[in-house]
């Protein structure tokens, strides 16, 4: 099986790009002959007329992957990222060239203007199973009415065209959550098959939350819950348990001013890989503030290797990782009085925590591994190879 993998990165490196590096390394140790095509979004310059233009169909990126799939033989194109470099002719592309097509759903990009299903601070499904006109109005992308018009766009022409009904063999999606609505948003129940995400090691020892404090792990924005979890703070008593926000992005200052006013709140910035695991390890709890529909939720799963708890928004995919009362608990995405009850709870209740770090872990072995996601990954391949060469026998 010779397997081509592309990938549009992110300018900053998010859990999508970690994610498919993960996948390239685990076809290679299982010997799968995987070539790995990536292009990156810190290369372009601008977003101006001939990259919007690229962004709808790309026939430079069609033209290379086309080349790809014939100069390797390739059986198979694992599509992530597309969006904008290398645009949904490269599914096109990959068909007409003899491969089979399989389509990673880590975002809602073939059903929303922004990929998020959220703007102006809430959930919002105005476009699901919809015109995405309403995307344009309200700017959804970048809050930009140029850049908005031109996502939309492309999702009009490749709705037209049927490039999610005829180009793609099989969809992932990472999570059953995330299955439903793309279902909903008018993909073939029958192609969409869920396999999560996995690490590519186990870590040996599990930590105990000897820290004694919470944690925040990810971009510091909006739509992942962090005025909610400041807010949860303000309400927390001068000795109640402290809480360690790592990460960066557009609410660094919120976040420096809450650990400026609050002596429990720690601003600690960006870590390594290696130092996050550490950080989780040791905290009693990970705080899953998140107020949009997570696909998955990247550093759950670390916690759970860990054997660290969460305490998670009942929103999105990251409710259905969590078993509530036995791995973490859930609160109402939101509402900082929840989320401070259910630290509390936690906080309290050694013998609780105890049980839930055993739980935790516990799930993450049998989720999680790196054994058993190879497993269900080639089995979509296949089933995605199987239905390519039907499809090619019934057409001649």
């Amino acid at each position: 099986m010779k397997i081509l993998m592309l990938h549009n990165r992110y300018r900053e490196r998010g859990g999508e790009d970690y994610s498919t590096a993960a996948e390239v390394n685990l076809l290679r140790s299982l010997g799968v002959d995987c070539h790995f095509h990536q292009v990156d979004n810190r290369d372009m310059k601008n977003f101006g007329a001939s990259a919007a233009l690229n962004a709808i169909w790309s026939q430079s990126a069609a033209r290379e992957v086309s080349q790809l799939v014939r100069d390797h033989r390739i059986d198979l194109v694992h599509v992530q990222n597309f969006f904008p470099l290398l645009s949904p002719a490269v599914h096109w592309a990959a068909q007409r060239a003899g491969a089979a097509v399989v389509q990673t759903l880590r975002n809602y990009r073939l059903a929303c203007v922004n990929g998020q299903f959220f703007r102006d601070g809430q959930i919002c499904e105005l476009c699901l199973g919809r015109s995405p006109i309403r995307g344009i109005v309200h700017r959804c992308y970048r809050d930009s009415l140029s850049g908005s018009g031109v996502a939309a766009a492309m999702l009009v022409t490749h709705r037209m065209i049927g490039t999610w009904t005829t180009q793609v063999d099989r969809f992932i999606a990472p999570s059953m959550f995330t299955r439903t609505k793309m279902v909903q948003a008018g993909l073939a129940p029958e192609k969409v098959d869920v396999k999560p995400n996995f690490l590519e090691l186990i870590p040996p020892n599990p930590g105990a939350g000897a820290g004694g404090y919470f944690v925040y792990v990810g971009r510091l924005s909006k739509e992942k819950g962090i005025q909610t979890l400041v807010d949860a703070w303000k309400t927390m008593p001068p000795a109640g348990p402290g809480l360690k926000i790592v990460g960066t992005g557009p609410l660094d200052g919120l976040v420096k001013s809450a650990a400026e006013a609050l002596p429990n709140v720690f601003a600690v910035g960006p870590l390594a890989p290696e130092d996050v695991l550490k950080t989780l390890a040791d905290a009693q709890a990970l705080i899953f503030p998140s107020e949009w529909y997570e696909t998955f939720g990247r550093v759950a799963m670390e916690a759970y290797s860990v054997g660290t708890p969460l305490i998670a928004s009942d929103v999105g995919a990251v409710a259905e990782i969590v078993d509530d009362g036995i791995t973490g608990y859930r609160f109402r995405a939101g509402s900082a009085t929840d989320l401070a009850a259910k630290v509390q709870l936690l906080a309290g209740d050694a013998d609780r925590q105890r049980a839930m770090r055993e739980a935790a872990r516990a799930a993450f072995l049998n989720r999680y591994t790196a054994a058993e996601n190879g497993r269900l990954l080639l089995d979509i391949y296949r089933r995605a190879i199987e239905s390519s060469s039907n499809a090619r026998r019934s057409s001649h």
